[in-house]
């Protein structure tokens, strides 16, 4: 009985870990699988308060170095409605788990360089004093601004009972600028099922996910507040098929007046072993 206890538990814990993170914004401390590769694209509708919508869109490669290292390259698009549509740039991640056994708190050190323009609409981050006017500028004019970036954050995410919470400090400069500009993200996420059934399935309650994630401003580095930023609440689901296919699904609201009113995201992924 003990023994059949015990199988039972790992393979539960294995349908847990294999289930995808709907987060958009939000990073938790897993990895990519040493060896493995997944490709997504992951477009953003950005609807602002006023002038016309946009679609941004990013596709990513995301490579699995080492077990405590991830990297990943990222190809920026967007499409502006009654404008025109162009690239926008790359983007080099890497994310490093700093301790490799499951502790209370598990931190992740991320870093990434941005060869983008101004007209870029991806909106991978909320940061500094960022809001619903950045969207509405004309593309001939937005894509003369060339932003070399640098991007830091500090990941600290925990498993309990089922549940995932993480949470981002957010720290990104401009190259040719002075200031840094800080923003966060902390996100909630649970399978809605712990245990795998005995047959593979497609329909099956573990192989969704639903969660919900908060992210936003917080200032520059001369001026550190949440007033003048801008704030989203974003409920996201995610349905994994044992294919290795993961379809995810978000809508942020706009919390204040510096917000988008909606960014409606959507991702598919497909992970190759």
């Amino acid at each position: 009985m003990r023994r059949l206890l015990t199988v039972s538990l790992f393979l539960a814990a294995g349908s847990v870990m294999a289930q995808e993170s709907p987060y958009f914004i939000t990073y938790d401390h897993h990895m990519e699988e040493p060896g493995n590769l997944e490709i997504s694209i992951s477009p953003v509708l950005g609807v602002p308060k006023q002038g016309n919508k946009s679609v941004g869109t990013t596709i990513e490669l995301e490579y699995g170095t080492r077990g405590w290292w991830t990297t990943a390259l990222y190809l920026d698009g967007q499409s502006t409605f009654r404008d025109s549509a162009l690239f926008t740039g790359y983007r080099i991640e890497n994310r490093f788990r700093l301790l490799m056994n499951e502790h209370w708190i598990n931190p992740v050190f991320y870093i990434e360089y941005a060869d983008i323009n101004g007209a870029d609409k991806v909106l991978k981050e909320v940061v500094g004093f960022d809001s619903w006017r950045d969207l509405v500028a004309a593309n001939s004019e937005a894509r003369q601004e060339k932003e070399r970036e640098i991007e830091t954050k500090l990941i600290l995410s925990r498993n309990h009972h089922g549940w995932n919470f993480a949470g981002n400090l957010i720290a990104e400069k401009n190259l040719a600028e002075p200031a840094w500009e800080f923003g966060y993200a902390l996100g909630a996420n649970r399978p809605l099922a712990l245990a795998a059934t005995p047959n593979e399935c497609n329909f099956c309650r573990e192989n969704f996910s639903a969660g919900v994630e908060l992210y936003g401003g917080l200032g520059e580095s001369h001026r550190r507040t949440l007033s003048g930023t801008s704030h989203y609440l974003a409920p996201t689901v995610a349905w994994t098929l044992p294919n290795g296919v993961t379809t995810r699904f978000g809508v942020g609201v706009g919390l204040n007046g510096n917000s988008n009113r909606t960014l409606v995201r959507f991702g598919l992924s497909y992970e190759i072993r």
